[in-house]
């Protein structure tokens, strides 16, 4: 049988096809401690597992669930954006719930993309948003993020090119992999940016809330919802990764037409599962300051251990990760091997997050703080 054309334009995810590696090694009894993925270790709200455990014998708790979700989480987005970012939305339009923000990449993508549109895609960046342009046989135009510039694009570089052709422009601030900030004038920026060529501007919005006392929407700034999406998750802030809970909120001329496709890939989220995020939502601020003291501790253990490892970086980046420059002349994936091998300590290569992510490496915050000295003891 003939495989789909599609598929010979994307590999298997490299975290996907590494973690096979690492349990084989681990499964000959090395000792491997994982500092690579962003997958939280922590547990939930204890209130969101009760929510949900209650909510099993609910009469509604095992039917088809709306495909946009209960009016009471859409509810429970509006006043979480409301609270922390200072946007207003409306809870029947505005909002979507998804099973997950991955999967919002591809229903927008597919909602808006045609064969052969452009996209606009940051090099570093996540490696979906390359994939799934390429699954639907649209172009990924890279755009290089630099040290230099704070891990910001420039746009004054991308106005001299051909946009003509660009129907979407994927940003994700704070930054993965890099933990550098946005901030309202950069956000502006892309705004007016997105406005003059006719953009559709998605800000993939996870990590707003590890190790960052401001955390800003691009749909706090005037004019957004004209041309901007944003999507959220509440897999990092509430250590709900594997509840897959997301969210898309903008105008509802966008959101219907991203309805229009998710409605016909799923028959809505699990009640139980809804039940625990409103519950996540409406977590009182003791719980983000109890998190951060966490991942403060961690981050302050991973610095140790990169600056052993005779690597630089920025203190002022925030989010799950620590992104550190590797020495000159070292490439990434070699460094990562030695160390897997060497050490049996894993890490993610900058390459993995496109090609300007070459000479640096990324550490997860996701491991305790005694697997981090043990890897400090080891090298």
């Amino acid at each position: 049988m003939e495989l789909a054309k599609r598929l010979q334009t994307v590999e298997e995810y490299y975290f996907s096809k590494k973690l096979k590696e690492v349990r084989l090694l681990k499964d000959t009894g090395k000792p491997i401690i994982n500092l690579g993925i962003g997958s939280p270790d922590l547990q939930p709200p204890s209130q969101v597992v009760k929510a949900i455990v209650n909510s099993l014998k609910d009469a509604n708790a095992h039917k088809y669930q709306s495909y946009q979700g209960l009016p009471e989480l859409r509810s429970a987005i509006t006043g979480f954006y409301r609270e922390h970012f200072n946007v207003f939305l409306d809870t029947n339009t505005e909002v979507l719930p998804l099973m997950g923000s991955k999967e919002g990449i591809m229903h927008i993508s597919m909602a808006f993309l045609n064969p052969r549109d452009k996209v606009l895609i940051p090099n570093p960046g996540y490696p979906t948003y390359a994939s799934v342009t390429k699954l639907l046989e649209a172009e990924p135009v890279f755009y290089d993020l630099k040290d230099d510039n704070n891990w910001f694009p420039d746009l004054e570089l991308l106005e001299t090119t051909n946009l003509s052709q660009v129907k979407i422009m994927w940003i994700n601030y704070p930054h993965m992999p890099t933990g550098a900030k946005g901030n309202e004038e950069q956000f502006k920026k892309l705004v007016a940016f997105a406005k003059r060529h006719n953009i559709l501007l998605v800000n993939d919005n996870p990590y707003s809330f590890i190790l960052n006392d401001k955390p800003l929407s691009i749909l706090s700034i005037k004019g957004a919802k004209d041309v901007c999406l944003e999507l959220n998750s509440l897999s990092k802030t509430f250590n709900m990764a594997g509840w897959r809970v997301g969210m898309l909120v903008g105008n509802q001329t966008f959101i219907n037409a991203v309805l229009k496709v998710k409605s016909n890939m799923d028959s809505g989220m699990f009640f139980g599962i809804q039940k625990g995020a409103i519950e996540a939502l409406n977590c009182s601020e003791l719980w983000y300051q109890s998190l951060n003291n966490v991942y403060r501790q961690r981050r302050k253990l991973v610095w140790e251990l990169a600056t052993k490892l005779n690597c630089t970086f920025k203190k002022e980046n925030i989010g799950l990760f620590v992104w550190a420059k590797l020495p000159s002349g070292i490439k990434a994936e070699e460094f990562t091997d030695t160390l897997l091998n060497n050490h049996f300590i894993f890490i993610a290569p900058g390459t993995v997050f496109g090609s300007a992510g070459e000479g640096y490496v990324r550490f997860s915050l996701c491991a305790n703080s005694e697997d981090i000295e043990e890897a400090i003891a080891r090298v």
